[in-house]
Order: C-alpha cells, then structure tokens, then sequence
C-alpha cells in the first residue's frame, strides 16, 4: 500500500510550534505550495504544550543577536495578534526580576544596563519611594501602549509599595516590559490553520530516514498508519524538538545538542497570596531550602534527594494563569536541570517531592505561599524537555545534507522564538529577503555550521549569564 503522499517541496519533521510556524513563513510569506508536517503526534502536542506560554527580549549575552531575534518575533506575534483580534490572548505583563542580595542585585543592573544598549528598551530607575511614583504598572490584558524597556526599584519602600506581597527582604526589583505571554495552543492553531489554507498539509507519520544522492535530499522515508513509504521532497527540515539529535543523524547533522528535564507546578491560590495583575517574576537568588533536622537527615540520606537538601540554583519563577475568577498559578524551579539525556526518555520520571520543593522556595519570593505547607493543595504538575545547545542559542539554517535544514534547540523559549526564526529560516530556504527585518545582522549567530569553529565553541562556553530561566 502506497503511502498517502508522494511529493512535497518541503518535509518538515515536527508539528510543534517550530514546525508550523515554518509551515506558515514558507506558506503564507513565500508561497511555497506544497509543504508536509509529520509527525505521530496531533500537532503541539509533545513540548509546546508544556509552555509557560511566555515572552521575552530580555537577553545578557556577547551581542545584541538574541535581543534582535525576540525583539522581531514580538513584533510578528503583535501583527498576528491585531489580525487576529489577539484570538491567543497576548498580554504585556512583563517580567518581574527580584533579589534578597546585594551582589546579586549589582548583577541584575548590569544586565538590564546590557539589554537595553542591546535594544531591549530604556531604563527607568527609581531610588526612592516618591521616585516611584512616575512608575505604570502592567495593565491585565492587551498589549498596545505600554513601556518598553525596563522600570528598577532600587529603594526598599518603593518595592514595598507597588509590590507589597514580595518577600520584606526583596531589595532590588526589574520589572521588564516588552515581554508577557499568550496561548501557544491557540497562536499554534491560528498559524496551523492558515498554513493549510495557503497548502500546508500534516501527515500523522514518523519519519524513519532520509534519502540523498550524491549528498543531496532526494526523498523522506515514513511511516504512517502502519505502512511503509516515501515522499520524495529536496527539502527537509528537522523541526523535531527533543528528538533533533537523532533526526538529525538521518540526514548527515551532527547537531551539538543535549536535553534537561524541566517541570511545572500549578496550584490554586485560594489565599490570594500572588497579585493576579503581576507579570512573570523570578527570584534570580540561589537557595537552600528550609527543612526540619528530621527532614534533612532523611533526605540527604538518598543519593536521589540529597541535592535538595544542598543550594539549588536561582531563577524560580511563578506567573498567574487565566482570567476573570481565575486563581490558579504556575511555578517552576530547576532541580532537575543538572541532569542531562542525549535522547530524552519518554514519559518522563515523576518526581513526588516535586511540588513540595517548588512551594518551599516560592516561599523566600511570596511569604503568604507559607499557608500551603501545613496541607499542600491539589496540584498538577506537567513537563517537557529543554533541547539546548552550550550556549543556549538556536540551531537555524543549512545543516547536513545538501537541501536539509535544522530548526532546533530552543531549550525553555520555543513559542517565542518560533515566529523570528521561522521567518529566518524560510527566507534563507527560498533565497528571498525579509521586509523590515534585520536578518543579515543575526542570522549568522544562529546558523548550524557556527559550532564548526574550534575558537567559537572556547567563547561561547566563556560566555556567562545565557538567559536560561
């Protein structure tokens, strides 16, 4: 039995967000017309979904080329947005950057001095509570006139007065602006759907190789329904997620990447110890985490728990989630980041403590979370894998075989990433510019073939803060 179909112009492997969004830049903007998705799952269904769904230009790095990626892919998710009347819920909230430490708080303001040279916006700084007044908060949806760059609370009263349930030794706050978040189900869907209009097809299939000539894609092997088959293409593009590196063997990429377990917690916050008006914030300070001396014996006596009875790395962070009469909160923190997989492991291992360890920390960024330790409330607890490179950039562009691209590693931040780089990817595929964007002055930071220079891979491992969250 033959399989459904035989030609394409492009084969994509992987219906995440990556995936469609190329569908749709290579649909819609180029109007290329025969473009295959496959993939064995239903489409954003292996790590898309797994999202915070948030955004950010907000990016410490060598250079200003992750600020210009971001930077254009908000523009593009507004423009959707508009078109769409915002049907994926875009917000503006912004992130909030908070710290108990002196040193830590001299780091945030050298990074927010560094992203905003990097085009991330300006700074206003507030040294005092009658400063502060000048500061607007985020409004609850929409994202249209708002502040960009970034507002800094350098005084005590002025972070007690415009964010009272922050911990009393929270002493510098960066409240970042052009950054929110949004349903990536629903922008997925609305790309999806318009690629298909402009030809897109998904094909429910695994692709099991890729066939070349003289180092040239000639065809994709499949596997759909059961049956064997070929689509005979000159373009593939590995879109694959967490399972880029081993798609990428199938068509000549040796592609630098690794994976970290990464989950999220939700609760319903009954107490109302979070601001339902708050953006994304983060506690940029490692912790070590409160236990009783029973506890601590018994956890630091297994080999699997005693890390958490060491000092955990920073960057907990929590966001509302919903509107209207909406109480629940999302919360994540890295304690599973250490441990890296080649291919990840499918379903992932539970971790029962899990909720507990994330509510503990929480605790040193909100107190009133303190009401849910004596009885843990109900919670749901979700993950995926961030698939990264060293340091933290994606792979995107020409890679392998001649007519095979990648479009991965995204790690934590493929739903805003996605527009940018699709549109990156397919202008380089169809040899066509991008209007208003400036491609050439990033483009080269993101290509596959950069990890090819010895003296990059030195740098780049040199690099520092990477914008991991």
């Amino acid at each position: 039995m033959p399989a459904p179909v035989s030609q394409a112009d492009v084969v994509i492997c992987g219906a995440g967000i990556a995936g469609i969004a190329l569908a749709h830049a290579l649909t819609v903007g180029h109007g290329v017309p025969r473009v295959m998705l496959v993939d064995d799952r239903a489409p954003l269904s292996l790590t898309s979904d797994k999202s915070t769904e948030a955004y950010r230009n907000w990016w410490p790095g060598p250079d200003q080329a992750m600020v210009q990626l971001m930077n254009r892919s908000i523009d593009l998710l507004e423009h959707w947005a508009d078109a769409s009347d915002n049907r994926f819920g875009l917000n503006r909230r912004g992130y909030v950057y908070a710290t108990t430490d002196a040193h830590t708080a001299q780091r945030l303001m050298r990074d927010a001095h560094l992203a905003s040279a990097q085009g991330a916006g300006p700074l206003r700084l507030y040294r005092s509570l009658a400063e502060s007044a000048a500061y607007v908060p985020s409004a609850h949806r929409g994202f249209h006139d708002h502040p960009d760059g970034a507002d800094v609370f350098l005084d005590r009263d002025a972070i007690r007065a415009h964010f009272p349930w922050l911990h009393p030794d929270v002493c510098t706050v960066v409240h970042a602006r052009r950054r929110g978040w949004m349903s990536g189900q629903q922008l997925g869907m609305h790309l999806l759907e318009e690629a298909r209009l402009a030809g897109a097809m998904v094909m429910s299939g695994r692709v099991t190789g890729v066939s070349c000539a003289r180092g040239e894609v000639e065809g994709v092997t499949i596997i759909s329904g059961g049956v064997p088959g070929e689509i005979c293409t000159r373009m593939f593009v590995n879109a694959a997620g967490p399972h880029a590196k081993a798609v990428g063997l199938l068509a000549d990429m040796a592609l630098p990447l690794f994976s970290e377990a990464h989950y999220t917690v939700s609760i319903e916050d009954t107490a109302g110890a979070i601001d339902r008006n708050t953006g994304l914030v983060i506690l940029d300070d490692p912790q070590q985490l409160e236990w009783s001396d029973e506890e601590r014996a018994e956890l630091a006596a297994d080999t699997e728990t005693r890390r958490l009875t060491e000092l955990l790395p920073a960057g907990i962070h929590l966001r509302p989630e919903g509107y209207g009469a909406s109480r629940t909160v999302l919360m994540l923190r890295d304690s599973h980041g250490a441990h890296r997989f080649g291919e990840p492991l499918f379903p992932m291992a539970g971790d029962p403590l899990y909720p507990e360890v994330v509510l503990r920390g929480m605790i040193r960024l909100a107190p009133a979370l303190a009401a849910y330790l004596e009885r843990l409330p109900a919670t749901w607890v979700d993950g995926g894998y961030y698939t990264k490179t060293s340091e933290n950039r994606p792979l995107i562009g020409a890679a392998g075989a001649r007519g095979a691209h990648a479009m991965a590693g995204f790690s934590g931040f493929g739903l805003m990433a996605a527009p940018a780089a699709a549109e990156l990817l397919a202008a380089e595929m169809t040899d066509r510019p991008i209007r208003g964007s400036p491609r050439a002055s990033y483009a080269a930071a993101f290509a596959p073939s950069r990890f090819d220079d010895a003296s990059y891979r030195e740098r780049a491992l040199a690099w520092g803060s990477v914008g991991q969250l």
